[in-house]
């Protein structure tokens, strides 16, 4: 399906004002990224499909939906990918062209596709898989054995450590400053659409931060978490990157030889179903999660086997 990229250079009209739209809304940056990084795939199909934005259609949008279902669609930095996209960010990315031409709708600009012409796909229903708890301890603890620099190994231990304790998204982790965590360990978040809530650290994590905190040097930056190699070490607002957390939880998964995928959200996942193993409201875990709608986390919590099972035999009617 895929054509070769034509120099015509098809943009989408207005995608800057979109964006600027956003921030005057107040929205986060993150969000705002996600959003210009999803449109420039659109923007690529464009060009690549040799399609003029104005004389898109319903066609159009059928031959983008084939596209991100494609393997060998460009991903955002312009490579060839070799995954297919789950229908989770299949939606996603349908969802910010669906914003953008309501945009235009709501500005007066003339736009080809009504924003309910795209129709978002089905999304499949996963089971997800919970590691079990000792293997994510393995995990937490893993950085004490295999990384050979002090440093690199008690901030590792410490971050991992925080985000089991508190079930902080990893982007809430890495942007962590000292300033938002008080003397009794409990931290003022500012998450998804700078909606503020409060997390807690256990007396464990505490621990490791404060052993992390006491060797980590005086370095022109406000965040916690800070590299001590690579590009950005002499940079001043420098911290950890996303990217980084999660290749080495590959690497330790892969050096302990535990199967089951774990990544930073993985480690979230696992921290909203021990809880509610162990008894914790599903309303309590909703605050903690930063979580809207309680839906969203209740798919987390019934994501464990053994906390269905476990409902099972205490609560069916003939259990005796």
């Amino acid at each position: 399906m895929q054509s070769p990229v034509k120099n015509k250079n098809i943009s989408l009209p207005y995608l800057d004002d979109f964006l600027l739209n956003m921030q005057n809304n107040n929205l986060s940056q993150e969000t705002i990224y996600n959003y210009e990084r999803d449109l420039r795939v659109f923007q690529d199909f464009l060009n690549e499909t040799n399609i003029n934005f104005e004389n898109s259609n319903k066609r159009t949008i059928l031959l983008y939906k084939a596209y991100l279902n494609s393997q060998d669609r460009r991903t955002p930095l312009r490579e060839i990918s070799k995954i297919k996209l789950s229908s989770f960010s299949t939606n996603k990315m349908l969802s910010a062209l669906r914003s953008y031409l309501k945009f235009l709708m709501d500005m007066d600009h003339q736009t080809p596709i009504a924003p309910e012409m795209v129709k978002l796909t089905k999304n499949e229903k996963k089971q997800y898989k919970i590691s079990e708890l000792l293997e994510i301890i393995k995990i937490i603890e893993a950085p004490m054995d295999f990384e050979k620099n002090q440093k690199v190994a008690l901030r590792n231990r410490a971050m991992f450590e925080m985000l089991f304790s508190t079930g902080m998204r990893i982007s809430e982790l890495i942007n962590l400053k000292q300033n938002q965590i008080d003397k009794t360990g409990r931290i003022l978040i500012r998450g998804k659409g700078k909606k503020e809530r409060f997390v807690y650290l256990t007396s464990r994590a505490e621990k490791h931060l404060q052993n992390y905190t006491e060797i980590r040097g005086i370095v022109d930056t406000p965040f916690i978490f800070i590299p001590y190699h690579g590009k950005n070490i002499h940079q001043e607002n420098k911290k950890i990157s996303a990217n980084y957390m999660q290749e080495r939880i590959k690497r330790y998964r892969e050096w302990l030889g535990i199967n089951i995928p774990i990544s930073c959200h993985s480690i979230r996942h696992a921290f909203a179903t021990y809880m509610a193993e162990n008894g914790a409201s599903p309303a309590a875990i909703q605050v903690l999660l930063g979580h809207e709608s309680l839906n969203t986390t209740t798919r987390y919590i019934n994501a464990s086997n053994k906390f269905a099972e476990e409902t099972h035999r205490k609560f069916h009617p003939l259990k005796d």
